[in-house]
C-alpha cells in the first residue's frame, strides 16, 4: 500500500487555503497560500493516521485521485508504523506472540507500534517481513530548489 492521500485544496479568502481529505475525513487543515497549505496537510496527515494507530482504528486505503485533488505523503516515519499496524491486524497476531516470533520483548513491539516512538527502519521491516510483507521506498521529484 502507497500511503499518499489526495487532497482537496479549497481557497476561501485571501489569506487562507484549506485542506481536506476524503478517505481521512476527520484530517482538515490549512495554510495562507498553497505551499503552506500542503506542507500543514502533511502534518495534519501524519497526526491523523498516527490518531488512528494509537486508537486501533483502520487505516484507509487511499483511493485514486481526482481531478483538481493533490497527492500528499505520510511522512515516512509514520507510513512505516501504518503499515506495520496494518500486517499485524491482518495477521491476527497479539503482541507478545509477535515479540516471541521477533524475540524481542512485548514492550519493543508496543513501541515499534507506537507512532511517536522512533524505531529504526530495519527492524520495522524485520517485523512486517514475518508478517509476510515489505518496506519499499520510493523517491519522487519535487519542484528544483533555486540555489542562490
Amino acid at each position: 500500500m502507497r500511503f499518499i492521500y489526495p487532497a482537496l485544496l479549497q481557497r476561501v479568502s485571501d489569506i487562507e487555503v484549506v485542506v481536506s481529505f476524503r478517505d481521512v475525513p476527520e484530517c482538515h487543515t490549512a495554510g495562507v497560500n498553497e505551499a503552506d497549505a500542503l506542507v500543514e496537510a502533511q502534518d495534519a496527515l501524519a497526526e491523523a493516521i498516527a490518531g488512528r494507530i494509537d486508537d486501533n482504528e483502520p487505516i484507509p486505503r487511499p483511493s485514486a485521485r481526482r481531478s483538481g485533488e493533490l497527492l500528499v505523503p505520510v511522512p515516512t516515519e509514520v507510513a512505516s508504523k501504518a503499515a506495520l499496524a496494518i500486517a499485524c491486524r491482518r495477521s491476527e497476531l497479539s503482541q507478545a506472540a509477535l515479540a516471541r516470533i521477533l524475540d524481542i520483548d512485548q514492550e519493543t513491539v508496543s513501541q515499534m507500534l507506537n507512532p511517536r516512538h522512533a524505531t529504526d527502519t530495519a527492524s520495522i521491516n524485520r517485523a512486517l517481513r514475518i508478517l509476510g510483507s515489505e518496506l519499499v521506498l520510493e523517491v519522487r521529484s519535487l519542484a528544483p530548489v533555486n540555489a542562490e
